[in-house]
């Protein structure tokens, strides 16, 4: 080959990898701006995603300090109404009917309210509902039944609020030793 040829081929070369080069280079540059663009992206998602949880904690802040709001309003006549029986000097009589009908006040609120109490004597003792604090042996009432409630429990809207305080019966070891107990 002349010198003339192996010069033009060798241009030719190099301008046909001088054009891949460039053809590369702009290829890099778009995938760059592209990557840059998706970042831009992701960093804007993040930012508004932050800003909704953040929206939405308030949000959530707000409804749970107008419930405790409005469920305080309600609380405020019965606590009156204690102050009044805690600053009469009346007989123990008209002070015990006094707390009575304040506790009715306060049952009746709770119901309308949604909190129910969990009824415990004589039913089964199911520990999700009660917690039981003693065994008492008896036959007055079947293995497993509570027969004495100590505190009362509440549900609210199908959840537990407070768990009932019960003792649960027990068979007797020796049923002839208790019914003697019992005669004496």
């Amino acid at each position: 080959m002349s010198p003339k040829k192996e010069a033009k081929k060798d241009e030719q070369a190099k301008a046909e990898l001088q054009r891949k080069v460039e053809e590369l280079e702009k290829s890099l540059k778009e995938a760059e701006d592209k990557a840059q663009r998706y970042q831009d992206q992701l960093k804007y998602a993040k930012a508004d995603l932050d800003n909704i949880q953040k929206q939405n904690q308030r949000r959530l802040t707000d409804t749970l300090e107008k419930a405790n709001g409005e469920l305080l309003q309600l609380l405020l006549p019965l606590n009156d109404e204690l102050e009044i029986l805690a600053t009469r000097d009346a007989e123990k009589e008209k002070l015990e009917e006094g707390v009575r009908m304040v506790q009715k006040k306060m049952t009746k609120l709770l119901e309308s309210a949604g909190v129910q109490s969990i009824e415990a004597l004589g039913h089964p003792f199911d520990p999700f509902r009660h917690e039981a604090i003693a065994e008492v042996e008896t036959l007055e009432e079947p293995e497993g039944y509570v027969v004495e409630e100590v505190r009362r429990g509440y549900m609210f809207k199908e959840r537990v609020l407070r768990a009932s305080v019960v003792k649960v019966a027990k068979n007797p070891a020796e049923p002839a030793k208790i019914e003697e107990d019992q005669d004496e």
